[in-house]
């Protein structure tokens, strides 16, 4: 179970690490799905991209990795605006990504809580 859970700190870091840079790389994606009555979305964007990084990477030891896990889990609480505009938008962003429906509801209702789970696990030394 252990090494599970090793392996499990290992994924959960590269993921972030890899969306963090992604908000640099392609941040039209990310801009789309800030809720237009929020201001300065390109620095809402580049904060987010550096939080994803630096929690990322902060994981990785075991002195940082439970405020990086902490830091996660509030991080995603943030992001909960944006992910109820995509569904305001019915999954569907203007010259961007467009799914069913559905998939706005399930990111949100499903996906969500099993990433603030996830990250809650390394909340506490391994």
């Amino acid at each position: 179970m252990k090494k599970l859970k090793i392996v499990g700190l290992y994924v959960m870091s590269a993921l972030y690490i890899l969306a963090g840079i992604n908000h640099f790389i392609s941040p039209d994606g990310y801009l789309r799905l800030i809720p237009e009555y929020l201001p300065f979305h390109e620095l809402i964007n580049i904060l987010a991209g550096i939080s994803e990084v630096v929690f990322g990477i902060a994981l990785l030891f075991p002195k940082t990795r439970g405020w990086a896990a902490w830091g996660i889990i509030l991080m995603l609480l943030a992001f909960i605006p944006a992910h109820i505009y995509f569904i305001q938008l019915n999954s569907c962003i203007e010259n961007g990504i467009c799914l069913p429906p559905w998939t706005g509801w399930f990111r949100l209702l499903v996906i969500h809580p099993i990433l603030i789970a996830w990250a809650y696990l390394y909340t506490r030394k391994l």
